[in-house]
């Protein structure tokens, strides 16, 4: 009898083993409704679903999906990677109604953050999600920074804390879960994770007053996970970046506060695996098993790799990993536990009462975040305008789908606005005189709105719009992404995003058409 015992413990230790590896993956799949081998998977441990565009068309397609998803499992975390702004998931194909971080912290309203979060999670819960990574906790100190920018609520560490604060208040009221990010701080890089590995050069100290201030306030608000960053920090650990990295994640993360640490007892969750910050030093298998062993709960993949091979992959890895003692079953035990305990709280937070419906609030903070500079007076535009967008290349997490500018809010409010685009490669092979006489014969005489993003980091950008501007010193300006540069333009609009709300707030400043309560347009005298 003894050997048969022994042999059903090891089987049954085998299975939870595999139950524990599956719980803590995040994986993504393709399509507008769940294969079969996602809902198999769910059935034997699968514990956690994100989304991303291209599994969304429309609200109720996405409410169908993910009551699919919870046929299968009930307490299934779908997350997904809704920040409002440039990142969004559910508006991917026309663009947010919420203007994103940068906006709200131009406002600088707490209250403001925290009701733009609570609609954002209302639609999200409406929609069957119950865990969205967001929001970005960044402070934005580096001007060159390629992959935050807006996503961050601004460069001052104090004024990012209580907006990140908000936010999280917000969206958890709702019955989402926040995942605030990108912990430690990804706002002092030059270099964009999804590429490479950034460096932070920054001492403990500095970390301490710059960086970890919004994570400590988040940690205080509550949040209920954080997600890591692919950064190296020699003050932290010189050789593994912050997502595999036990000083990082277990020793500042998770240590109490009276050790330096944040006290942090959420769910842990890595930033995308497959990003080339992990996958082209790690590979995302070893990678997988390193984030766990250092304190990660949870393994996001599927923005790329997007398949039922990846899951495999990564749970048979992390099953080899503890039998090989790489990794502590105890560790992958707690991980699994953290996740569960993550879907029962999303459970109970969805069982209370809804967030009442606040569908104008987007647009209002958008208005509210726009600042108009002029010289002296200027007038509005009255006639069908040409609008020059001098378009930037779009990083990863934005995504190439989700539309941006003014040109199509120009043309609802006055008929017959034309738009052009120009790019560094446009304006590389002509030159920028040559780029803007062809864009002015084009205009002919009708007034020419330039909309930029970031001209600050972009040569290019910068020299054609001085040369339009040489030639047409009436030319409007739009800077939708940080406006770090001296404003010039007749008049230059900082919308601090490029959402959709953002571009109909400035299509609105710049006709002087505001909407009344009927839906028409009136001039703002």
């Amino acid at each position: 009898m003894t050997p048969l015992v022994r042999s059903v413990r090891s089987v049954r230790s085998a299975d939870t083993l595999t139950r524990d590896a599956l719980a803590v993956l995040q994986p993504g799949f393709t399509g507008t409704t769940a294969p079969d081998w996602l809902l198999r998977r769910l059935g034997e441990g699968l514990a956690s679903v994100g989304l991303f565009g291209r599994n969304v068309a429309d609200p109720a397609q996405l409410a169908s999906l993910t009551a699919q998803l919870r046929a299968e499992r009930e307490d299934v975390l779908v997350a997904v990677d809704e920040e409002g702004g440039d990142v969004t998931r559910l508006e991917v194909r026309g663009g947010s109604s919420f203007p994103g971080n940068h906006a709200l912290g131009a406002v600088d309203d707490t209250a403001l953050t925290r009701k733009v979060a609570r609609e954002l999670g209302r639609r999200l819960a409406a929609c069957g999600i119950n865990l969205n990574w967001a929001p970005s906790a960044d402070v934005n100190s580096n001007p060159a920074n390629p992959v935050i920018g807006v996503r961050s609520f601004g460069a001052d560490p104090r004024l990012v804390a209580r907006h990140t604060a908000a936010y999280v208040d917000g969206l958890q009221s709702a019955g989402v879960a926040a995942c605030t990010k990108h912990f430690p701080g990804h706002g002092d890089t030059a270099v964009d994770s999804h590429h490479d590995l950034p460096h932070i050069a920054a001492d403990l100290a500095t970390l301490q007053e710059r960086e970890l201030v919004p994570f400590r306030a988040a940690v205080a608000a509550g949040t209920r996970a954080v997600m890591s960053a692919h950064i190296l920090l020699p003050a932290l650990d010189g050789e593994r970046p912050a997502t595999l990295s036990p000083a990082a994640l277990h020793g500042l993360l998770r240590a109490p506060a009276a050790e330096g640490g944040l006290g942090f007892d959420g769910l842990i969750v890595t930033d995308g695996m497959e990003m080339q910050a992990i996958s082209a030093t790690y590979g995302i298998e070893r990678g997988s098993v390193l984030a766990i062993a250092a304190g990660a709960d949870a393994i996001c993949v599927g923005g790329g790799l997007a398949d039922e091979d990846t899951v495999l992959r990564l749970r048979d890895a992390l099953v080899r990993a503890v039998h090989d003692g790489e990794l502590p079953e105890s560790r992958l035990a707690d991980a699994a536990a953290r996740v569960h305990a993550l879907a029962r709280w999303t459970r109970s937070a969805s069982a209370g009462e809804g967030a009442a419906p606040a569908p104008g609030i987007g647009l209002a903070a958008a208005r509210r975040a726009l600042r108009l500079t002029a010289d002296g007076p200027y007038e509005p535009l009255t006639a069908p305008a040409y609008v020059a967008a001098f378009t930037p290349l779009a990083n990863i997490a934005v995504g190439d789908d989700t539309p941006w500018g003014v040109a199509a809010e120009l043309a609802r409010l006055l008929p017959g606005t034309e738009t052009a685009t120009c790019t560094a490669a446009s304006a590389a092979a002509a030159g920028p005189a040559a780029l803007i006489d062809d864009l002015l014969t084009a205009a002919g005489d009708r007034r020419v709105v330039a909309v930029v993003r970031d001209v600050h980091r972009h040569p290019w950008m910068a020299d054609a719009l001085h040369t339009l501007l040489a030639t047409r010193p009436d030319t409007a300006v739009v800077e939708m992404g940080v406006p770090q540069s001296p404003p010039r333009g007749a008049p230059h609009i900082a919308t601090h995003g490029a959402a959709r709300v953002c571009g109909r707030a400035a299509a609105e400043a710049l006709t002087g058409l505001t909407p009344t309560n009927g839906g028409e347009h009136h001039h703002t005298p």
